[in-house]
């Protein structure tokens, strides 16, 4: 089981930056990677149908030999909370690892959280983030638009489209006086610069990719479920729409080209 792959599941493809992160951590564990491209985004629908888009993503992925399944996308593991969609394999969602690095950096108690609607309505974040920190000030901003941005390509740092959009939803964050604010999509890592530059060099950010790509290196480091192989791992990508359109997109998430091979698939 030690060779077994990590399974990796989005709506579509933010989970690349989990992805990005977990092969420099970890590379030389295997990657399988579902992004329900035919279906993006979910944070638009209700929680029922999220909840089935989930579970259907999730047999997916154990269809193949993995030892652990992390959910990147942050609407699936708003809905989901502290109850794993698998109990046979460890496995994670985004919002525990992201609350956790937040809580331990914030120095005035103040976090911002942003996030798609679905995110925003299940209130998770909030709910975590007390957990730890009962008396934390959250400002929480639903931001609908930024993942239509981030997968049509609307990523540069001077895009003006972009850059409007975002001055408007994170203008009550930074008014509120956050000086921590989590990504809580991993599509919101993509357009960090614009978000940094907007929020302010006081403001630390922090990514539910990078932080779930960190707890499963923890998590499997635990159960000794580490790989022992030598050799790098590889990467093997499964979409539910267009391959091209995957591989074409995917370079604004990995800044380089994907390595490893893209397959289309239905659930």
């Amino acid at each position: 089981m030690k060779n077994d792959a990590i399974g990796v599941f989005d709506s579509g493809m933010g989970g690349l930056t989990a992805v990005k992160e977990l092969n420099a951590l970890l590379p030389r564990e295997n990657i399988i990677y579902f992004g329900d491209t035919a279906r993006i985004p979910y944070g638009g629908r209700s929680q029922e149908t999220i909840m089935r888009y989930a579970k259907e993503d999730v047999a997916f992925l154990r269809k193949h030999a993995v030892k652990m399944i992390i959910a990147a996308c942050g609407t699936v593991s708003s809905i989901v909370g502290d109850r794993p969609l698998v109990t046979d394999l460890p496995f994670t969602g985004v919002v525990l690892p992201t609350v956790e690095a937040a809580c331990r950096l914030t120095k005035n108690g103040k976090i911002g959280v942003i996030g798609t609607a679905a995110t925003v309505r299940s209130g998770s974040y909030v709910q975590a983030i007390r957990k730890i920190l009962p008396d934390a000030e959250v400002t929480v901003q639903a931001c609908p638009l930024f993942v239509h941005l981030v997968e049509n390509g609307y990523t540069d740092f001077h895009n003006p489209v972009t850059r409007l959009v975002a001055e408007e939803y994170l203008a009550p964050v930074r008014r509120a006086g956050v000086d921590t604010l989590i990504l809580g999509c991993t599509h919101y890592p993509v357009i960090r610069d614009i978000i940094a530059d907007l929020m302010g060099s006081e403001v630390q950010l922090i990514s539910s990719g990078a932080e779930a790509a960190k707890y499963a290196r923890r998590c499997l480091e635990e159960r000794d479920l580490l790989t022992d192989r030598e050799t790098p791992g590889e990467n093997i990508y499964y979409v539910s729409d267009s391959t091209e359109m995957f591989i074409e997109n995917a370079g604004h998430f990995l800044h380089q080209n994907v390595v490893g091979k893209v397959f289309r698939c239905s659930l």
